[in-house]
């Protein structure tokens, strides 16, 4: 298969939101009393998957001094699924993930969040806050706090000093640590240091962390990197559990993992798709074996 996505942007994107800031009534909106996503209301707050897919990227480019770190990148992936990225080094995989994220502006082309959120127009926290969670490679949890109150820290709530100072956990709160500390395996060593859990316990809780904030879409760098077997077969256990409940996009080296959980597999190269489509598609597609998986 060749890098076409699989659907285009509906258009209703004239009523996408246009400044720099999330405003969710503006971002699912309707200016002037029109409605978006052909005549479709929606919800305030809500992303438009009406289409089936939550994530757009279409002729997507960025230049690094003369280098195109991406080129003409098409790329869709469903609510609900669970998308493997794979390819070589420089292929482009960490500076998609920037663009999505916010933390690289691309020199053309469009990324979508749903039909109406443009995720160009926003800046890295307004995309955290529409529902967009990252996890990059190193885990980066506070060691000196417990694992319960990481959790606590990356609720969803008011981070001004004074209000985090003066916050208190209510009934609704505790209910959701408790599910994430269950999701993520890590009960028993809730009320210990996050110092002590060990590598592949320190990345279910920056998942877990994720979680807290109740992302729909998840970017996982290399999430079993460093990972004993054990830990990597329970963190597949973990992603596959996840599916559905949220997207997740998975950026991975390791073919066994990928292959454990994999639905649809993109190979990136030269910063466009090079192939997608299931793992034996993209085994035995010769291009994907000269450039990639025949290293």
């Amino acid at each position: 298969m060749n890098g076409t996505p699989q659907y285009a942007p509906v258009v209703a994107h004239p009523y996408a939101l246009t400044g720099t800031e999330y405003d969710p009534g503006r971002a699912a909106g309707s200016v002037a009393g029109g409605d978006a996503s052909y005549g479709r209301v929606v919800v305030p707050g809500e992303v438009d998957v009406s289409h089936g897919a939550i994530l757009y990227l279409e002729g997507v480019t960025v230049s690094f001094d003369g280098f195109r770190a991406l080129n003409d990148l098409n790329l869709s992936v469903d609510d609900g699924e669970l998308r493997c990225i794979i390819g070589p080094n420089g292929a482009g995989k960490t500076t998609m993930m920037d663009v999505i994220t916010g933390k690289t502006r691309p020199d053309a082309g469009t990324v979508y969040f749903g039909q109406t959120i443009d995720l160009t127009r926003l800046n890295e926290v307004a995309i955290a806050h529409a529902g967009i969670g990252r996890k990059f490679q190193k885990p980066t949890v506070f060691e000196n706090l417990t694992v319960f109150e990481n959790l606590e820290l990356a609720l969803k709530a008011d981070k001004r000093a004074r209000a985090s100072l003066l916050a208190k956990l209510d009934g609704e709160q505790r209910d959701r640590i408790d599910a994430v500390l269950a999701t993520i395996k890590l009960a028993d060593a809730a009320h210990g240091p996050a110092g002590r859990l060990s590598h592949g316990q320190k990345q279910w809780l920056e998942i877990g962390m994720l979680l807290a904030q109740e992302p729909r879409v998840l970017l996982l760098d290399e999430p079993v990197a460093g990972m004993t077997d054990q830990e990597t077969a329970e963190t597949a256990e973990l992603f596959l559990s996840l599916k559905g409940k949220h997207t997740l996009i998975v950026v991975e080296h390791d073919m066994d993992f990928i292959n454990t959980i994999a639905g649809t597999v993109t190979v990136l190269h030269e910063g466009h798709v090079l192939a997608e489509g299931d793992m034996a598609t993209v085994q035995n597609d010769p291009r994907v074996v000269e450039v990639y998986l025949g290293r």
